[in-house]
């Protein structure tokens, strides 16, 4: 099941308590169940896929075409279709359900979302620049980028220079992020840090692509107590 992910909803940062006193800034995101739409055979395209459909929507909002491929499917429309590649499709079947039960022995998750629109910012924000002398004939041009480009030869700007310009609204993956805990019952899945995005932001959320062999922190807690217990029996004896 570690194939496919699931659209979230994000509905803010909270803090997690340990017993060792230990507190840990969390994201809380409110993940609601996929369904399989259409199973996806390599006879067909070429590769095997499932196409799963994310969120609700009214029956109003869709045009002629959807509404025709829904009632063909035989299911309620939903608001997002997002198709993942898998190894077998013989698992997979349509109108089967997925939650976050798909994450129950994973540890470690990728998120990817949009970033927080900023408008048009100037280069110190949008770059972090350190702007320009406030002495010596600088006039009136303190937080400008300075020089932009070359002389006649080349006699252009090179492409990305850093310049003034639209500041975030761009998708971003952050990888690795660990999953301190989930709530079935309220369809809430708590991760470790910051994620990008605004409240309400869409959040794709996959298992980890890399390998990783780090321990969560209950396990580093639970490493840390055992490493005590067992130099207290050292020191009795």
């Amino acid at each position: 099941m570690s194939e496919i992910g699931l659209i979230g909803k994000k509905l803010g940062m909270t803090r997690e308590f340990y017993k060792s006193g230990q507190i840990v800034p969390v994201t809380v995101l409110k993940i609601e169940k996929a369904r399989v739409i259409q199973v996806i055979g390599k006879e067909k395209r070429g590769y095997k896929a499932i196409q799963m459909g994310f969120g609700k929507v009214k029956n109003s909002k869709l045009n002629k075409a959807m509404k025709g491929y829904y009632s063909k499917k035989n299911t309620e429309p939903k608001r997002k279709l997002k198709e993942y590649r898998v190894k077998d499709t013989e698992i997979y079947k349509e109108g089967n359900e997925f939650g976050l039960e798909i994450f129950k022995d994973i540890k470690f998750v990728d998120t990817s979302s949009k970033t927080i629109g900023k408008g048009f910012a100037g280069a110190m924000k949008r770059h972090n620049f350190g702007g320009l002398r406030a002495t010596h004939g600088v006039s009136i041009s303190h937080r400008s980028h300075g020089s932009t480009g070359q002389r006649q030869d080349p006699g252009k700007v090179f492409k990305g220079k850093k310049m003034a310009g639209h500041m975030g609204d761009k998708l971003r993956t952050m990888q690795n992020i660990e999953i301190i805990k989930t709530d079935l019952d309220n369809e809430l899945l708590y991760l470790k840090g910051s994620i990008p995005g605004p409240k309400n932001a869409e959040i794709l959320v996959k298992k980890s692509i890399k390998n990783i062999n780090k321990m969560t922190i209950s396990e580093k807690i639970t490493a840390t107590d055992e490493a005590k217990k067992t130099l207290e029996k050292k020191k009795k004896k």
